[in-house]
């Protein structure tokens, strides 16, 4: 009988100005897996890295054949390189993870064991971090309960890129063409068994955290117009209450002037004013939220591709 065919897992790693540290991220990764029955392969995508890092990984891929190289044109984004993995990918089973040492590889085991059982996600869940400041910890926090409280996808809080899916699942995702990305959500949305796996963040090898407080917002803004259509019925149930309040006013003039009491009725530019303002900011945020989703909507119908491989990775395939 022919010898039951090893399960293949490919390791999606996006790198951003990481010259020094992976090649200590690589290392503690292989010392994690190395002892593991399955047959590993690594994907690394360089994210338009402007630091030599890419020199760092071809030299890397010399001495491991296992690894490939994806060099993208230019910065995309997280979500963007993680999309290039995704789709590139082949193995039986696909677990992505941050190159700056902070996701433990140690953890793999774990995960291909609840693979083994029938999870097709398996999703890595960061616990509380003393180092991780106020302010980020309530921005996060407030984050994720406004989108689970609007959308009808519910996202893990803490959730993290750090997680292994079965090849249906990833499928599922690769068919999914969206050009906005959040691929916490998206994980979410397609609804396959999933399993959580607690995991303490830890420190950085080196260098900084690439994700700026601009980057964070606009991922915030891809979650919330990506995967709801609430901002708008905001906008119309602010424009529902102004028409109530204008008809209770119109029903208080008319009262009134059929009573006789018209000596009653103040005759002030301030009040005027203030109607005017209350409905016209109301008509500019319910315009801006159209503004976004057509927007949205715009880059959509292009359909330029959520990001570009170098020619010279192209001719490899």
């Amino acid at each position: 009988m022919p010898s039951p065919k090893k399960t293949t897992v490919d390791l999606i790693i996006p790198v951003f100005n990481e010259k020094g540290i992976i090649a200590q991220t690589h290392a503690r990764t292989r010392a994690a897996i190395d002892k593991l029955p399955q047959t590993f392969n690594f994907i690394y995508i360089d994210d338009g890295s402007s630091d030599g890092s890419a020199d760092d990984l071809i030299a890397l891929a010399k001495k491991d054949k296992r690894i490939r190289v994806l060099t993208l044109s230019r910065n995309f984004g997280h979500q963007a390189a993680l999309t290039a993995g995704l789709d590139a990918s082949t193995g039986d089973i696909v677990i992505s993870l941050d190159g700056d040492g902070q996701h433990p590889p140690e953890m793999i085991r774990q995960m291909l064991a609840l693979v083994a059982q029938g999870y097709d996600v398996v999703q890595a869940q960061r616990m509380h971090d003393a180092r991780v400041g106020p302010f980020k910890k309530w921005t996060s926090g407030t984050f994720y309960k406004i989108l689970n409280f609007i959308s009808g996808t519910q996202v893990l809080p803490g959730a993290a890129d750090f997680r292994a899916l079965s090849r249906p699942a990833v499928d599922a995702l690769t068919d999914m063409p969206e050009y906005h990305r959040f691929l916490r959500g998206m994980v979410s949305w397609i609804g396959f068994k999933s399993a959580i796996l607690p995991y303490h963040q830890e420190e950085r090898v080196g260098g900084k955290s690439k994700y700026s407080l601009r980057k964070m917002f606009r991922l915030a803004m891809d979650a919330l117009f990506s995967f709801s259509l609430a901002p708008l019925y905001v906008g119309l149930s602010l424009g529902g209450v102004v028409l109530l309040l204008a008809l209770i006013q119109m029903t208080y003039v008319i009262w009134v002037w059929l009573s006789g009491n018209i000596a009653d009725l103040e005759r002030g530019w301030s009040s005027l004013m203030f109607g005017i303002l209350l409905v016209g900011g109301i008509l500019m945020i319910l315009l801006g939220f159209i503004g976004v989703y057509v927007g949205y909507i715009f880059q959509e119908v292009k359909q330029r591709p959520v990001y570009i491989i170098k020619p010279a990775e192209k001719n490899k395939k």
